[in-house]
């Protein structure tokens, strides 16, 4: 009896093994066909069924994991920058990912990246973003990472500084996780100042990563928040002088003896801020500085990983 049931398992998985991986072939001829619709035939509903392949991997799931998150990542990268671009089978192909192999936290952090960015760059569903982090946490309660990821969701997409600073606030509890992720919930908490907020991120980012092209990029955001923080401050004063003379200062000296100013404020290179008529003051235009802003998870992700 017992051989007979090994033989039955053995003809089972012989026959549902292939026709398993036929299944993922045809996904992978829809992509490579730049398929739109899901769900049309009863084949797809198989395809973008989680539970369905679960059942049929055959103790395979990490495989079949791996796979579809190459899939995600090589239909993310054929429509980016597309106008025509709707990513319809970007959430199917995470949910199935993830349902596979629910410790994937690659295909949680970057899957969380192309479904928030707006469209072309991605598939402009920050709420699908949220929900799939969401579901990462709920499946690697030690992955801090994935907390910081949905405190920057919220705070990035949604200008929710109340559940922001709660992400953050649970990251942070991970004795893993560096202080950073408390100061953010910190500045999320008192009243969530969107540029104080972005200094400390980027900040974070140029003290720890050790890519030099990160690096660079993260103190020119530096310099340039910085910059805008003190011309906010300049602008401010200068509004007070305007209430009490009647008129904007011709200069940011003329502010200084005036008494408003202590000495001449200047940027991370050294040159002085300028005021133009209208009493706003900007960068001198010999500074290298940049002060637009661009949100930290606008690098350029790394490789694709797999599941080892």
């Amino acid at each position: 009896m017992i051989r007979a049931s090994q033989g039955r398992r053995i003809a089972l998985a012989l026959v549902a093994i292939p026709l398993l991986f036929a299944a993922i072939a045809r996904l992978q001829a829809r992509i490579d066909a730049q398929t739109r619709t899901v769900a049309r035939e009863k084949e797809e509903l198989l395809l973008t069924s989680g539970p369905v392949l679960k059942k049929l991997s055959l103790g395979y799931e990490a495989l079949l994991a791996d796979i579809y998150w190459t899939r995600a990542v090589q239909y993310y990268g054929g429509w980016i920058g597309d106008s025509d671009a709707k990513f319809q089978l970007l959430w199917p192909l995470l949910d199935v990912t993830t349902t596979l192999d629910p410790h994937l936290v690659v295909a949680y952090r970057f899957g969380a990246i192309f479904l928030s960015e707006p469209q072309p760059i991605g598939a402009g569903q920050p709420e699908r973003a949220v929900q799939l982090v969401k579901r990462g946490i709920r499946e690697n309660p030690g992955e801090w990472k994935l907390g910081a990821d949905l405190g920057f969701l919220y705070f990035w997409h949604f200008h929710d500084y109340v559940d922001s600073a709660g992400a953050y606030l649970a990251a942070s509890k991970n004795p893993e996780a560096p202080e950073w992720v408390r100061l953010m919930a910190a500045r999320m908490s008192d009243r969530g100042d969107a540029l104080q907020t972005s200094k400390l991120v980027w900040a974070e980012i140029y003290q720890t990563t050790t890519n030099k092209e990160v690096r660079r990029q993260a103190l020119q955001h530096v310099e340039g928040l910085k910059a805008l923080d003190d011309e906010r401050h300049l602008d401010a004063l200068s509004e007070e002088f305007r209430k009490k003379y009647g008129r904007y200062p011709e200069s940011v000296e003329e502010l200084r003896d005036k008494g408003y100013l202590t000495g001449i404020p200047r940027d991370a290179h050294g040159y002085p801020y300028q005021m133009g008529k209208d009493g706003k003051t900007h960068l001198d235009p010999r500074s290298p500085i940049q002060t637009q802003l661009v949100p930290p998870n606008a690098i350029q992700p790394p490789p694709v990983e797999t599941h080892e």
